[in-house]
């Protein structure tokens, strides 16, 4: 760690602190919990300064009552504590799974957000469907899977292929499947499990070219 970045830390996190050194602040600082997406990276850590942050995590010192809003890298590179649900204290590995499945949650909601706006500014009856589907059943069929990752890839929307879950368990959404483009099915193949995969090749379909 450089010495001016240091400094930069030592600068923002002491005069928030009882302790007067940096091991010893920072035990005092716990993740209180709270999250902000800000849509664009415009935001600064205010621990370490880093700059162009989309995501932030709320620490606050338990003595002092004082806040920041950081990274979620600042959490666990400073070691600060992580409660669960519970109160029990998270170790590293736990406390990094934390803020990645809220990190993950900020990312899915800003997602179903702007598809949101999508359907509503085209009026697409379709993706409305979909995406009440979704929000209901927390999985989509063949056919509604094919209209939401069109329109993310169209839209050009953040996303990751785990977002959403497909179904094939009834033998409907099979015969979809079956009966549906290739090319269509390419639009959500990664989101397919691996045995989801084998059963659209059984089907006729031939994985893209950069699975």
């Amino acid at each position: 760690m450089s010495q001016s970045y240091s400094e930069r830390v030592r600068e923002n996190i002491l005069p928030l602190s009882v302790a007067n050194t940096l091991p010893k602040a920072f035990e005092e600082w716990y993740f209180a919990g709270d999250t902000i997406d800000h849509e664009e990276a415009v935001e600064d850590c205010q621990l370490c300064d880093h700059e162009q942050l989309r995501y932030h995590f709320k620490i606050a010192n338990e003595y002092t009552n004082k806040t920041l809003w950081v990274g979620s890298q600042c959490i666990l590179k400073f070691q600060v504590t992580v409660y669960d649900d519970y109160g029990r204290t998270l170790n590293e590995k736990e406390s990094k799974k934390k803020l990645n499945k809220l990190l993950e949650k900020m990312r899915i909601d800003s997602c179903i957000k702007a598809l949101d706006i999508v359907a509503k500014k085209t009026n697409s009856k379709i993706l409305i469907s979909a995406l009440n589907y979704y929000k209901n059943n927390k999985f989509l069929t063949p056919k509604f899977a094919f209209v939401v990752f069109w329109q993310l890839q169209k839209n050009r929307i953040d996303h990751s292929p785990s977002f959403f879950k497909i179904s094939l368990k009834k033998q409907m959404y099979k015969d979809d499947l079956e009966e549906m483009q290739t090319e269509r099915v390419h639009f959500f193949w990664k989101a397919l499990t691996s045995s989801q995969r084998k059963i659209a090749i059984k089907l006729g379909h031939q994985p893209p070219n950069d699975s």
